[in-house]
């Protein structure tokens, strides 16, 4: 199998496609991707998360890096995939590694290529051809990182105290610390563990923490992603606790699920679109905003009350960091549940996003039901679902799903007309009154996913049965 990049970075299955054999052909194309656009003397930061045999992989990268020269600073311990991306930028490195399979199944794992964020389409081809070259001709150079030979080539390094001073610059944490409120965490067993704590304990709020030990079965959950039915548990000690807010990462900390103080999930498009209010509103900030093509009709109509410019792109930050540099957006956003800030980095941070949220409820006074409630009176309410539907091997039945797809043209679906359709990523049906129906195949595992953003549940549901149709899923 050829080692291909889907949305954000190569994910495999343990023992069956991601071995150490082939995560090594991974780090000498990326060597010699570096070497080729005179990044190498700069340096790679290598980092890893929580999920099984992690730290290992990470090391077999180093041995690559180190044999073919190139200084790698190497993570102590596992860390979120934001803050090795800060860690990137604040030691100017020339890229960075990271081994995660980010929200995936625990029996993934998964190959990462950074430099100031997700890197564009045009860098992951390079990368990507790159490391096919090397599986072809299997040269692999690699050392002991115990070897004194190495000694000058290889720092261990602590990423998290660069991105806690920048993180403590943008985000009033005293005013959180000393708001009374009471917030439930769920790390999901993911490299988030004690983050939240970190920042918030020794003020009058109280954080309480579960899922917050590494076990890379990822038990009770189907699969470390913040979404409605991985966040039960969570929702029930909302609830249980009287808590004001529960918030959740996914495995390496980039995303984050909302659960408000009614237990009720609270959708990563009204999340995004509470997040952008609290920029523009309270803190007063006129720049433009990214989406992705997955994420709400809401934004542009933030857009249009506030006088900034919305642009949306392919799923992935790999289509939405590029775009956020290049307009200097304030933030950016999918439907993922991953938020980027301006000031930041442009990489999708749970931990920043939760902390956002919490500073604009300590600051407003308001609670998350409440801000729902206040976003759907300025923009008109929405209703949002995700079918995924898994996918078997056979390719020719897939291509079966896209041609069924390709060759329809309707004119409407659940009653709604079909004003256009947007291909760039998959099938996206606009509809009327600015509601939207999308159906593209996963880039990170093999599911089907099919997206819908209705007036009402009811329609929403009724537009994602009839893309079933349309698709014969």
């Amino acid at each position: 199998m050829i080692i291909k990049f889907g949305t954000d970075g190569w994910r495999a299955i343990i023992g069956e496609e991601f071995t150490f054999e082939r995560v090594r052909y991974c780090a000498q194309g990326t060597a010699n991707y570096m070497h080729d656009q005179g990044l190498s003397d700069r340096g790679i930061v290598i980092g890893y998360d929580t999920r099984f045999a992690s730290k290992e992989f990470a090391d077999a990268c180093a041995e690559v890096m180190i044999a073919n020269g190139i200084k790698t600073f190497l993570c102590k311990t596992f860390s979120p995939t934001p803050v090795i991306t800060h860690h990137v930028i604040d030691l100017n490195a020339g890229g960075g590694i990271v081994i995660t399979a980010s929200h995936n199944p625990g029996n993934y794992n998964g190959f990462k290529f950074k430099l100031f964020g997700s890197v564009s389409p045009e860098i992951t081809n390079g990368l990507e051809s790159s490391i096919q070259a090397v599986e072809q001709s299997q040269i692999i150079k690699t050392t002991n990182l115990n070897h004194p030979k190495n000694k000058n080539l290889l720092e261990y390094t602590d990423p998290y105290e660069s991105y806690f001073e920048n993180v403590r610059s943008l985000i009033n944490i005293d005013l959180i610390k000393n708001s009374n409120l009471n917030i439930q965490i769920d790390s999901m067993f993911g490299a988030g563990i004690g983050l939240f704590k970190k920042f918030l304990s020794g003020g009058n709020s109280q954080i309480s923490e579960i899922n917050n030990h590494i076990n890379p079965a990822f038990p009770g959950i189907s699969q470390p992603e913040p979404i409605e039915n991985n966040l039960r548990t969570l929702s029930n000690l909302v609830k249980s606790t009287n808590s004001d807010i529960g918030l959740a990462t996914d495995g390496d900390a980039d995303r984050l699920g909302v659960i408000d103080e009614h237990g009720n999930y609270v959708s990563s498009l009204t999340t995004f679109s509470i997040l952008c209010l609290h920029l523009l509103e309270n803190l007063q900030l006129r720049a433009p905003i990214v989406r992705s093509i997955t994420m709400t009709s809401m934004i542009d109509k933030i857009g249009d009350i506030y006088g900034v410019k919305v642009f949306d792109t392919p799923v992935g930050f790999k289509h939405l960091a590029p775009v956020m540099i290049e307009q200097k957006a304030m933030i950016a956003g999918e439907e993922s549940g991953g938020y980027a800030f301006g000031n930041h980095v442009p990489e999708r941070d749970g931990i920043l996003s939760g902390l956002m949220l919490l500073e604009m409820i300590a600051l407003t006074g308001l609670s998350m039901y409440e801000l729902t409630k206040m976003l759907f009176e300025k923009v008109g309410r929405s209703y949002y679902d995700r079918i995924d539907i898994k996918l078997g091997k056979e390719d020719h039945m897939n291509n079966d799903i896209l041609n069924r797809v390709r060759n329809a043209n309707p004119e409407f679906i659940a009653n709604r007309r079909v004003i256009k359709i947007d291909k760039r990523d998959g099938y996206r049906y606009q509809l009327d009154n600015n509601f939207w129906t999308l159906i593209r195949f996963s880039g990170t595992e093999p599911l089907l996913r099919i997206y819908a953003e209705g007036e009402s549940i009811q329609e929403t549901q009724d537009l994602l049965q009839g893309i079933r149709k349309i698709a014969q899923v």
